[in-house]
């Protein structure tokens, strides 16, 4: 039991950071909260950037660190982008993660290799850097693995999830962001028995390989500790699957049904509840409080609840809020019985009409605001609770410079840090100060 609880400590142990880092998508803890103190709580209309720099394609949020910026992209130099979800688009380029000075948006570094996409809405890589002590891992769309130095990017080890495993990229491309806990750096691959595979985190060494399914799906896993025993969730076309870190043995198995493989959304835990969110099927979870075991406290019914596709829900102690793929509004949900207790459009596709609205929701945790960064491009700080989304300030950032759906789209998962928001579109990443 002593060595579960220590490994339970090890994902926040094994992300060294300051204070204002955001080492890997949605922060440091991986909980979509920003735990920085100094920031406003008031925007200006003239908000203007601190810096922007030109790069790529990419659907990849940024990870900030120490002073420098990773940012994924894709440098297209072939290839026609439909953006057909049903179809998949040939490209030629390369995958690039490059590392900017954090202070004025210059590249210290570059890391790139040569990647033909085979994909629908082939716009670049999904997954946002994980960073870990001196290292750095990406996972680029198509499967390839690859762990760099911090300091100058100098491949440390590479995989191939084609060649290792012979697993095919999902047609929308590999969208797990790595998980770093303890020695080991855990990813969803695909295969037989390896839609989990853990690393070892320094050689590449494989050390596990866990689950079958007919395609690995696109949920980034989870580090949980409850009743004093470490799971990492993982959510799979086929169901939602705690594993046992140490050795990927399967500890409980919930069976779950999302529509066209779309487990996107990670699995939220509060207390002994985790809420399970795709296209199609939305559920309660209960977790055992004396053995590692979990049964379903409620299934959604139509209208009920939120089905929750491109961002990841926010589950806060008193309301459950997440941006609903059929309606594209963002939804506050019951804990108790998933009853939708209000409806807004106005963060996420605002006058727009359209399916998959998507607004990504980070918690300011001194202030207990919110802050979304709508599909748009816009900055938002709100007010959430049951009763109602409250608008406080808006502000634009970005212009969208993707499509989806016959509407402009920007998709990617921005960065809290150093008293600033880094955000990223197709052409450019911007830092917008959000001091006091």
């Amino acid at each position: 039991m002593r060595a579960r609880v220590l490994f339970g400590l090890s994902l926040f142990l094994a992300v060294p950071c300051f204070a204002d880092d955001w080492p890997q998508w949605r922060g440091p803890q991986r909980d979509g909260v920003w735990r920085e103190a100094g920031v406003t709580t008031q925007l200006a209309d003239d908000l203007a950037p601190t810096w922007k720099t030109a790069i790529g394609l990419g659907y990849a949020g940024p990870a900030v660190v120490g002073g420098r910026v990773l940012v994924f992209d894709y440098e297209k130099t072939s290839g026609e982008i439909t953006n057909n979800p049903g179809g998949k688009d040939k490209l030629e380029g390369k995958e690039r993660l490059l590392c900017l000075d954090a202070a004025s948006g210059r590249e210290v570094w570059k890391h790139e290799y040569d990647c033909p996409y085979e994909l629908s809405y082939p716009s670049g890589p999904r997954c946002t850097p994980t960073v870990d002590g001196e290292h750095v891992y990406t996972l680029g769309a198509m499967g390839d693995l690859h762990c760099v130095k911090l300091a100058d990017g100098e491949v440390v080890w590479q995989k191939n999830f084609k060649e290792a495993f012979g697993a095919e990229a999902p047609v929308w491309g590999h969208s797990a962001h790595p998980l770093v806990v303890g020695d080991l750096v855990i990813c969803l691959v695909g295969g037989e028995g390896s839609i989990v595979v853990a690393f070892n985190k320094e050689t590449g060494e494989e050390a596990w390989r866990a689950l079958s399914a007919y395609e690995p799906g696109y949920c980034p896993p989870s580090l949980v500790n409850h009743a004093g025993t470490d799971m990492v969730i993982i959510f799979h076309p086929k169901g939602v699957s705690a594993l046992d870190p140490l050795d990927g043995k399967e500890l409980w198995n919930v069976p779950m049904n999302p529509q066209y493989g779309m487990s996107i959304a990670a699995p939220q835990v509060q207390g002994s509840s985790i809420f399970v969110s795709c296209y199609g099927d939305s559920a309660m979870l209960n977790l055992n409080r004396d053995q590692p075991a979990a049964d379903i406290a409620w299934r959604s019914k139509p209208k009920e609840s939120v089905y929750c596709s491109n961002s990841t829900p926010f589950f806060a102690a008193d309301a459950i809020y997440g941006c609903d793929i059929e309606s594209s509004t963002l939804v506050a949900v019951n804990p108790a019985d998933g009853q939708r207790l209000w409806e807004s459009n106005k963060p996420t596709i605002g006058d727009a009409r359209g399916r998959h609205g998507t607004a990504f929701i980070v918690q300011h945790e001194p202030t207990g605001k919110y802050w979304l960064f709508s599909e748009n491009g816009d900055l938002v700080l709100a007010d959430l609770s049951p009763q109602e989304y409250k608008e406080l300030d808006r502000v634009h950032v970005l212009d969208p410079t993707s499509d989806a759906f016959g509407r402009p789209v920007v998709w990617s998962h921005p960065a809290f840090a150093e008293q600033s928001v880094f955000a990223r579109n197709d052409k450019e990443i911007v830092r917008v100060s959000l001091a006091e």
